[in-house]
């Protein structure tokens, strides 16, 4: 089947397991990026998608996994690398769920911040899947703790950030280290010349997608742009919140500073908010989280590198703070929301000095955000 013939996922070859995990999570529809790459990866082919976050790319290269599982082996059978244990710990979670209705599928995560030993002896129960950011994992192959050598499957999702954390080097050695007959799949949303030079050195050969999220991928996302002084947005924040009664989102500012700064003003007024920024400890990172994901906090306030890999499917608003410096950061921050076929929002709070930045990522986004009347 060709794929601009694919318009539900009841159009793809797909086992009575993971169909009945997608029917249950009211998903019928692929987005433009599983529409896309699912059929090629089927196929055992690589690919190189170009495609920002929010386009459903966990379940493009998941989907594909689960259906050639060899539930008879006992080594691990496909390795998806990841630049943040957030995200790690996010796509293992996802793809648990994908697999519920299939027996004995185990799916390990190997991050940093937790104990080597205890990761070392979930490796021992034989997951025939390993999520895994790259040092700890290489590390632990280093170690002898973990072996690699017969996957069939390598995921590099969000390859650009990889090379921005400064895990480049650490990917090359995976994949170097892994077969060289593996099927790969790389994820990024910018294409910079050393992510090139990944998929020339060892991707000959695969598919390439290019996708811009489109109106399908987001049908519920209503984005709103508000001209408001530096002075006013957290009295803004305030005011919509409480004129829309949100109970779940996320303001997102450009720096470290300025989310402590936002983060305690929110709470000063009374509102629920945990605030994420590079500073804060592990410790920290995971109790603030574990309480926004609970209901015990209403609000986050992040930066956009603290807030990779949060992927929460009931955040109702986002809010942009701060304009981002790239225009790929806004289709990042606005993919929060509007998650597993729900609504959201997206709020642009605009000074006059940040006009010109907003119009350019209008130009970029093909965005088409309305006024709103505070």
């Amino acid at each position: 089947m060709e794929d601009n013939e694919i318009m539900l996922f009841d159009d793809m070859d797909m086992s009575p397991e993971v169909a009945k995990s997608l029917k249950k999570m009211g998903m019928t529809r692929p987005t433009t990026v599983q529409r896309e790459a699912i059929p090629y990866l089927m196929d055992n082919i690589s690919v190189i998608a170009k495609a920002p976050t929010g386009t459903g790319k966990t379940y493009a290269f998941a989907i594909p996994i689960l259906e050639y599982l060899n539930m008879k082996e006992d080594y691990i059978q496909a390795l998806i690398l990841a630049p943040t244990r957030e995200l790690a710990l996010q796509i293992t979670s996802e793809i648990k769920l994908l697999a519920k209705f299939i027996p004995g599928v185990k799916v390990v995560s190997i991050i940093g911040g937790q104990n080597m030993r205890t990761q070392q002896e979930r490796i021992k129960k034989h997951p025939q899947i390993v999520v895994a950011t790259p040092g700890r994992l290489l590390d632990m192959v280093n170690r002898k703790m973990i072996d690699i050598s017969c996957i069939y499957t390598l995921v590099l999702d969000e390859a650009d950030e990889m090379l921005k954390m400064g895990f480049i080097r650490d990917v090359k050695r995976i994949i170097e280290i892994t077969p060289g007959d593996k099927q790969m799949a790389l994820f990024s949303a910018t294409m910079p010349r050393e992510i090139q030079d990944i998929t020339w050195q060892f991707m000959e050969g695969a598919a390439t997608i290019d996708v811009m999220p489109k109106a399908e991928d987001h049908p519920d996302i209503d984005e709103y742009m508000i001209d408001c002084p530096d002075k006013d947005k957290t009295a803004a924040v305030i005011r919509i919140i409480a004129k829309e009664d949100y109970r779940k989102c996320i303001v997102f500012c450009n720096t470290k500073d300025q989310t402590s700064k936002v983060g305690a003003k929110l709470q000063s007024a009374g509102l629920k908010t945990g605030i994420l920024h590079g500073d804060i400890s592990q410790g920290m990172r995971n109790r603030v989280m574990d309480s926004y994901r609970n209901g015990k906090t209403d609000i986050l306030v992040a930066t956009d590198v603290a807030a990779r890999g949060i992927d929460v499917d009931d955040i109702e608003a986002v809010f942009n703070y701060d304009i981002p410096n790239e225009n790929e950061l806004y289709l990042h921050r606005i993919g929060r929301t509007a998650r597993a076929g729900k609504t959201g929002s997206a709020y642009s709070l605009v000074s006059f000095k940040e006009r010109d930045r907003m119009e350019e990522i209008i130009r970029y986004t093909k965005a088409d955000p309305k006024e709103y009347e505070l």
